[in-house]
């Protein structure tokens, strides 16, 4: 029974890519995850095909605010990418296999790198509102796994190494392109939970000691499917609000919309530079 669920994993993502690659000609190898706020740069690609996951077989549909829910294919200058306009999350019911799914899609449609994006409450105190941060690293309180039960050899080994789970040439093109355009940019280490709700000061005091820079509710489940399948990983954070306790005020979902909302430009300036260098070192 174990590798019978295993195997029907596979089977459900060959499905959904299947179905997603009768929907273009285009064949990318670079797809984006867009968060809460930054779902607007796939409203950008050239020659789009748009594909709700309702369609998909077998996809996630997203529920939370601010999370269209559908898929892009299209290009970005010479580069064709997928992207998700909108993810799910653990806190909507989802399963840390469901979740990931989007990228066992991924890598049965032979995509070669992930940018995952996310919003994210700002733990360092060196970090503002709008800044934008490259993940270097991640730890994981979420209490979930994506790789928990029967292992299908054909997603990748039962123990993958994440020493290097977020790409280094990748940070390196990032850092480059952000000093070229004077962008409020960073480096650091996130800390993913469960969520829904938003952390208590003594969480956070606690998670800064740990080591944590930024805290969210998503992301991790897909950098190890990721890093399972030999996707290279590119994450990147929009500090959209500092973390509870760091200034006081309460913290809420509109400050989250708005502060995208307002570093957009920034961010989708970003993104155009960087996928270009990512797609010719695959």
């Amino acid at each position: 029974m174990p590798a019978k669920i295993a195997s029907s994993e596979f089977s459900r993502a060959t499905s959904a890519a299947k179905f997603i690659l009768g929907k273009t000609t285009l064949r990318p190898r670079i797809a984006l995850v867009l968060g809460s706020g930054l779902g607007a740069f796939a409203d950008e690609f050239e020659t789009p095909t748009k594909i709700s996951y309702k369609k998909i077989p077998h996809f996630p549909q997203s529920t939370a605010i601010g999370h269209a829910g559908q898929l892009v294919i299209g290009n970005v200058g010479d580069v064709a990418v997928a992207g998700m306009q909108g993810r799910v999350h653990l806190y909507e019911g989802y399963s840390a296999k469901e979740v990931s799914f989007p990228i066992r899609v991924f890598a049965r449609l032979g995509i070669k790198a992930v940018i995952l994006t996310n919003a994210a409450g700002g733990i360092n105190l060196n970090y503002s509102e709008g800044a934008l941060v490259a993940l270097r690293d991640h730890i994981n309180f979420q209490g979930a796994n994506p790789l928990i039960g029967p292992n299908d050899d054909r997603f990748g080994p039962r123990f993958p190494d994440m020493t290097r789970a977020y790409d280094r040439e990748f940070r390196r093109f990032v850092a480059e392109e952000g000093e070229k355009r004077k962008l409020n940019l960073h480096e650091g280490v996130y800390l993913a939970l469960a969520g829904p709700n938003y952390e208590t000061p003594a969480e956070i005091q606690a998670f800064r000691t740990l080591g944590a820079d930024l805290v969210g509710m998503s992301t991790v489940p897909e950098v190890i499917a990721a890093r399972q399948g030999n996707i290279r990983v590119l994450g990147i954070s929009c500090v959209t609000n500092m973390a509870a306790g760091v200034t006081g005020a309460p913290l809420n979902a509109e400050e989250v919309f708005a502060t995208g909302a307002r570093v957009k430009n920034d961010f989708i300036a970003l993104l155009r530079a960087v996928i270009p260098r990512m797609a010719k070192s695959l």
